[in-house]
């Protein structure tokens, strides 16, 4: 679990490919949280729900991969991700 280490924690999500920041941030910032076992939370725009992930290696930088399952205003939606940790300057 070394490598969870670094993703585990709430982060704000600040770039989504298919949605913009105003319906990432329509009802909550938008966030995801990740717990040190992989598991953890997520809401967005109208969707809400669980992931259950892990850290895989993509070339030379570690990212988070997690399947998700919730809801988008009261209809089941599931699906997969992926989060990577940008260092700022």
């Amino acid at each position: 679990m070394k490598q969870m280490k670094p993703f585990a924690g709430k982060w704000r999500i600040v770039e989504m490919e298919v949605w913009d920041q105003d319906y990432v941030d329509m009802e909550v910032p938008g966030y995801i949280r990740i717990g040190s076992d992989g598991t953890g939370q997520f809401h967005f725009g109208l969707v809400s729900g669980d992931i259950d992930g892990r850290v895989e290696q993509c070339g030379n930088t570690p990212r988070f991969e997690f399947s998700w399952s919730g809801q988008e205003e009261n209809d089941s939606v599931c699906g997969r991700g992926w989060a990577v940790i940008e260092k700022n300057g």
